[in-house]
């Protein structure tokens, strides 16, 4: 194993980068804006020259670099192979063989739910297991599967779309994904708001959630917390969809551990618990034990997940 490796995670508007030892030590981190312009065909190449100024600040040869690690936001096939991926603009490219020629380096390119929850099992909230279902709730619903210390990504890339599972059959509004009732649009950070807002107009009792003229997630969870009624039944009915979600996941893959992400995590303790609860109320008693824990890495899992990926 060489000593140095890099993470790059990228999104719709920044590409995080990490340079780390690859023992696990996050040596530097920073940002570069990602560029969509004519199709996002400049984003490997901005990447690859980020890769190269660091090593050569760092006066590090490439003889003594693992590799590039990187997270796309979309599926990815086995052989590095991006199909569609809406935010970058990008069409059919192939990850690791452009940035590849790019830099001169082994790169290894997955999904970045995928990647973040390699990342939390190996540096986070999941260091030390080897089944782990993570779930990132933020303006989407997003996860990730492990498997025995593997991803378990699918024939096209796609496994571990938690935020697109069915809860409710009978939902009239669209996801944007363009199918009905998908988890995302309940639990994620919008969906929560969404949820709330068609509980206030069925109401008339009173509730502090009424004097925010721009609700958020936050201010729900906060509400709660501050023992508001209506507040502390809404953050009740989301949990109950994603535990349930969740308990029928676990009987498929029985995970030591679930991992709970993105900003809507910063909740803290008012939602594991109560995601906890009715996923207990509704699983197999085999998979009743499942551990609970916060994302440890925050916005970091990415990188750090990017890394393992060259290490396996």
């Amino acid at each position: 194993m060489k000593k140095y490796a890099f993470g790059v995670d990228i999104g719709g508007t920044t590409c995080k980068i990490g340079f780390f030892e690859t023992s696990g030590t996050l040596v530097d981190k920073w940002e570069i804006k990602t560029d969509t312009e004519d199709n996002g065909e400049n984003i490997l190449s901005d990447v690859a020259k980020a890769v190269d100024n660091k090593l050569a600040q760092e006066g590090i040869s490439k003889e003594d670099v693992q590799g590039i690690g990187v997270g796309v936001p979309g599926p990815v096939r086995s052989d590095g192979v991006v199909n569609r991926c809406v935010n970058l603009g990008w069409g059919t490219v192939n990850v690791e063989e452009e940035l590849g020629t790019l830099t001169g380096l082994k790169v290894k390119a997955g999904n970045d739910a995928n990647v973040a929850a390699l990342g939390e099992m190996w540096q986070g909230g999941a260091k030390g297991c080897r089944d782990v279902i993570m779930v990132t709730l933020g303006t989407g619903v997003g996860g990730g599967i492990i498997v025995d210390g593997k991803i378990v990504a699918g024939f096209n890339g796609a496994g571990g779309e938690i935020g697109h599972i069915t809860v409710n059959n009978d939902e009239i509004e669209a996801c944007n994904c363009g199918q009905y009732g998908c988890l995302e649009q309940y639990a994620s950070a919008t969906g929560i708001v969404r949820v709330a807002k068609r509980k206030l107009a069925k109401t008339s009792e009173e509730t502090s959630l009424r004097k925010y003229e721009d609700l958020t997630a936050k201010d729900i969870f906060d509400e709660a917390k501050a023992g508001d009624a209506i507040a502390l039944d809404l953050v009740d009915e989301v949990c109950e969809i994603l535990g349930a979600a969740l308990s029928n996941m676990a009987c498929v893959v029985n995970p030591e551990v679930i991992v709970i992400g993105g900003g809507v995590s910063k909740a803290g303790k008012i939602l594991i618990d109560n995601i906890q609860k009715h996923y207990i109320e509704t699983s197999f008693h085999a998979c009743r034990d499942t551990r609970f824990e916060l994302a440890g890495l925050g916005n970091d899992a990415g990188m750090y997940g990017c890394v393992q990926m060259l290490l396996d």
